[in-house]
């Protein structure tokens, strides 16, 4: 057991089990490229589809584990170095989360932090999306492709009213929102306060900030008028999924920016990673990269040979998107492949990265 060894066992890179999977009731718009995929090659054995896969959580419903050990948020709760400048916090507000989208999810928005009707046990939910993979949709009838992409911001005069009455009239409210094909590489910030929906044929890394021991929460304006039976498949027959239309509308920034303004702020296109070419580190968005933001810290590791990743007072997560890396932190050397995420405690000095035709993701709050 985790207790004879004692929470100093911790103190290092800590691989995270590679299977914290929400159910399909809950995703019913997932798709199979998580577990047939990314997670081909990790041991697992998956039916069905997987919406999400919380890589890095404290989230009491979906935590996740370390390999041979307690649950994360168990371990940084036991010994507060492992946190840095977090460690009054308790715990991390850090969430990763990979997630596929076969159909396109609910048009939804997130509160800010310091919205006023949020309960003790409320928390709001600002995100970030790195793109991994953009599938066309191909009409059966046609053969014409359709860009995968976002919905991202109401249209330029799209108001308050306009949005009531396209919900209220079971009406098409993406047609009122600006849409965004997206390609490998990219990266968004998604702020409260801002409409948003993942499109259909899209894959995607989110790091997002919730307050530990809090739930990050989500307000559904609508949900392209769908219905669903009991095992979350399309029914006409169904249910409609839960909408929160009021709470939705009131928090959303009508006098925010849209269309292109919006974009040229959120928006980096950081291209490809270059997994054919020698060992990198790229900061892609927060501390100073192309992408400003004050509540995330994202870089990019790709490439083949080694690298050095800098001691950092804050707890980290890395995700393996292909290829794979060992961590060396003096003491162990820690092997990673694609699918698989460990976290970095705070308490790390300079670790020595050896990549291997990698790309990972190495996802911080500011």
């Amino acid at each position: 057991m985790w207790d004879k060894v004692g929470p100093r066992n911790w103190r290092r890179p800590l691989l995270l089990q590679p299977d914290n999977f929400t159910p399909p009731e809950r995703t019913p718009w997932g798709g199979r490229r998580i577990a047939e995929q990314l997670k081909r090659n990790v041991g697992l054995e998956v039916r069905g589809v997987v919406g999400e896969a919380w890589e890095l959580s404290v989230e009491p419903d979906f935590p996740s584990r370390i390999i041979g050990g307690p649950t994360l948020d168990e371990a940084l709760r036991s010994d507060p170095v492992l946190l840095g400048r977090e460690a009054a916090l308790g715990s991390t507000a850090l969430l990763v989360k990979l997630v596929d989208a076969a159909d396109d999810l609910s048009v939804q928005i997130h509160p800010a932090d310091t919205d006023p009707l949020l309960a003790a046990s409320e928390s709001g939910k600002p995100e970030a999306w790195y793109i991994l993979d953009a599938e066309p949709s191909v009409s059966a009838l046609s053969g014409e492709r359709t860009p995968a992409g976002l919905y991202l911001g109401f249209r330029d005069g799209v108001s308050r009213q306009d949005i009531e009455t396209a919900i209220d009239q079971e009406g098409a409210v993406d047609a009122l929102m600006s849409f965004v094909p997206v390609a490998p590489g990219d990266v968004f910030l998604i702020e409260p306060g801002t409409p948003h929906a993942i499109g259909k044929g899209v894959l995607l890394l989110e790091p997002q900030r919730v307050s530990p021991g809090k739930r990050g929460l989500t307000y559904r304006y609508w949900d392209w008028n769908r219905r669903y039976d009991a095992a979350g498949r399309l029914d006409p027959g169904g249910q409609p999924r839960a909408l929160h239309r009021e709470r939705a509308l009131d928090v959303t920034d009508w006098e925010g920016q849209r269309g292109h303004a919006l974009l040229d702020r959120v928006r980096h296109r950081a291209g490809p990673a270059a997994i054919d070419g020698p060992a990198s580190l790229e900061t892609i968005a927060g501390d100073g990269g192309p992408l400003e933001s004050e509540v995330f810290s994202l870089q990019r590791l790709a490439g083949s040979g080694d690298l050095a990743l800098p001691a950092d007072d804050r707890l980290r997560s890395l995700t393996v998107l292909d290829g794979a890396l060992a961590l060396h932190d003096g003491e162990t050397v820690l092997e990673l492949g694609r699918g698989q995420t460990a976290a970095l405690p705070a308490c790390l000095g300079p670790l020595r990265v050896e990549l291997d035709a990698a790309h990972a993701m190495l996802c911080t709050l500011a």
